[in-house]
């Protein structure tokens, strides 16, 4: 077979992959629905990429009708190649804005030495992206997140936060006013950075935080990564786990009436007795 060949055969099967995964997690979590108005985020990432050429594609085929624009939110981070964006999206077809907001020298001047940037980042980025959803009617806000951006999520939020949580697939806001969807929540890492490499997507590296060293994602992610090469399998399995809680046997009052135990101990022995006497 053929380089090309190759190539193209990875290609359609990668995509196959990419699709089922996403039509999974979009089904599972009713992501998308009915002349939805869905804003893809699009950070000029391998990710966002993906996840907006999958949706493409997908819209031709989905038994429902739904709209798609692309928002890229131009953070005037120096040397920023402006012209990559749009030039990709015209030559597509796709609907699409630009907002500039410079959060770039916000988070510069308000993060303190050797800090994280992604934080501050995180959080101007996202009330930018909200409000310009508002704006244009948008009724669902899609991120790139993936299934391997969710399990060092888990893991960050318990090494350095204090809390068991992850990225949901699937979020409300907390004014209430957006749902945010994640529709490559399933979908693996090395699928997504294969397909957009063998697609020659335009990738547009971030110079913000992409020159922090000792991040603690990046940790995270190594560890991650050296656990599945030497246990094959172990991120199926981590995975599976996000999706399959059990909250009795975790320590959060707030999840799970511990307090009232002994009472339901006592309602199935009275009803065990009532059975008792009944088959007598």
């Amino acid at each position: 077979m053929t380089d090309s060949r190759k190539d193209s055969f990875n290609l359609n099967r990668l995509q196959k992959n990419l699709r089922r995964e996403t039509g999974r997690a979009i089904a599972d979590f009713n992501m998308i629905q009915e002349d939805d108005l869905v804003m893809v985020c699009l950070s000029g990432g391998k990710d966002s990429y993906v996840m907006l050429d999958i949706l493409r594609n997908m819209q031709k085929h989905a038994p429902i009708r739904f709209e798609l624009v692309a928002v890229n939110l131009d953070q005037k981070q120096p040397d920023f190649p402006e012209e990559v964006l749009p030039a990709y999206l015209e030559s597509i077809g796709v609907d699409y804005h630009i907002l500039e907001k410079d959060t770039y020298s916000i988070v510069l001047d308000k993060t303190a030495p050797g800090k994280s940037f992604c934080s501050l980042c995180s959080r101007l980025r996202r009330g930018s992206l909200y409000g310009f959803a508002e704006k244009i009617g948008a009724t669902k806000i899609a991120l790139g997140h993936h299934r391997h951006d969710l399990m060092e999520t888990l893991f960050l939020n318990m090494f350095f936060g204090g809390k068991l949580k992850s990225m949901p697939p699937k979020l409300i806001s907390d004014d209430k006013k957006h749902i945010v969807i994640r529709p490559l929540a399933y979908c693996k890492e090395e699928e997504i950075a294969r397909f957009a490499e063998l697609k020659q997507f335009p990738i547009i590296p971030c110079n913000l935080c992409g020159n922090q060293e000792n991040l603690q994602r990046q940790v995270i992610k190594k560890m991650l990564n050296d656990w599945n090469k030497q246990f094959p399998g172990r991120l199926e399995v981590l995975f599976k786990s996000i999706t399959n809680v059990a909250p009795s046997h975790l320590a959060d009052t707030s999840l799970y009436d511990f307090q009232s135990l002994e009472e339901t101990r006592r309602e199935h022995l009275d009803s065990d007795d009532i059975i008792n006497v009944v088959s007598i």
